[in-house]
């Protein structure tokens, strides 16, 4: 064999061998990183290609005699021939400039450590360990459990006795106030049952069956106050021709056609918090960090100390 080939061969050898050592070898290594195996794949190719096209050149260097025509511009006296583009180099070329691209918009961006990704592969396998843990959990022991997950997610916007802090957010030991009643009558709201998709109308879509007109201001006033005091005093007759053929009439709500008005339960609160909530005071958004055993607690102790 040519010694410059043997040469480029031990060469390429001992260039293989210490990309492994450096990175094979190493803590975090390949480990089945595609990342990884791709930069290694790609080192490996250029260290192979670089070799032989230098190694191809150098021996055409020293046996080949230039020839053919010249091309017009030179510069000190020294030109250029007119020669093809070897077809080797050209594809060589090109190949590594595919690679290149692929690498660069498809291969890492797929492929690559995503911090937020492992956050969340890790999150899902700590839920599912948790759920199965605490599946059986019901009662009191639910209940404390809500109340410790309120104390460290919730009371930063609804205090620490689930006051509202001075109306910053729901006073969650009240099922609603009238101010809230009537923002819903009026606005509507984007509550949306188990199972369905049907958010309430706003007061052009509510009407009193009694009278067979559009629900008024004063009857909005009346049965507002009515529900906020847990439907006691005036407004009964309202709230039965207006809203009782959705809520009930004792406004407990009907599965899968409008909530509960009369007090809390643990399905209405873990529905507000994968749906979030637009009311009086402003937009509540969803609650996603929390899995559904945390929702069904937070729901169980705020249904507790609202009685």
């Amino acid at each position: 064999m040519n010694k410059l080939y043997l040469g480029g061969v031990v060469f390429t050898a001992l260039m293989l061998l210490l990309t492994f050592l450096s990175v094979g070898t190493t803590k975090g290594g390949l480990n089945d990183d595609i990342v990884n195996m791709l930069a290694i794949a790609g080192a490996v190719a250029l260290v192979i290609i670089t070799v032989f096209v230098v190694i191809k050149y150098v021996r055409q260097m020293q046996v080949d005699s230039a020839s053919g025509e010249l091309a017009d511009e030179n510069w000190d006296g020294i030109g250029e021939y007119k020669n093809e583009l070897p077809m080797g180099w050209a594809v060589m070329f090109l190949l590594t400039m595919i690679w290149g691209m692929w690498y660069f918009t498809i291969g890492y961006p797929v492929n690559a450590y995503s911090q937020v990704g492992e956050y969340n592969e890790d999150t899902a396998a700590h839920n599912t360990k948790f759920e199965a843990k605490y599946k059986g959990l019901t009662g009191d022991k639910l209940v404390e459990m809500g109340e410790s997950v309120f104390l460290a997610e919730c009371k930063v916007c609804h205090g620490i006795n689930a006051d509202g802090i001075d109306g910053k957010a729901a006073n969650l030991n009240k099922r609603i106030n009238a101010a809230s009643v009537k923002y819903v009558i009026e606005h509507g709201s984007n509550y949306k049952l188990l199972g369905t998709d049907m958010p309430m109308p706003d007061r052009n879509g509510l009407f009193n069956a009694n009278t067979g007109a559009l629900i008024t201001d004063a009857e909005i006033e009346t049965v507002s106050a009515y529900v906020a005091n847990g439907m006691k005093g005036d407004g009964a007759e309202i709230f039965v021709g207006a809203c009782s053929s959705c809520h009930g009439p004792d406004g407990k709500g009907m599965e899968f056609v409008a909530p509960n008005l009369a007090g809390y339960t643990p399905a209405l609160v873990a529905n507000i918090l994968n749906n979030g909530k637009k009311g009086a005071i402003g937009v509540m958004p969803k609650f996603d960090r929390l899995n559904d055993k945390q929702k069904e607690a937070v729901g169980a102790y705020i249904t507790n100390i609202s009685k």
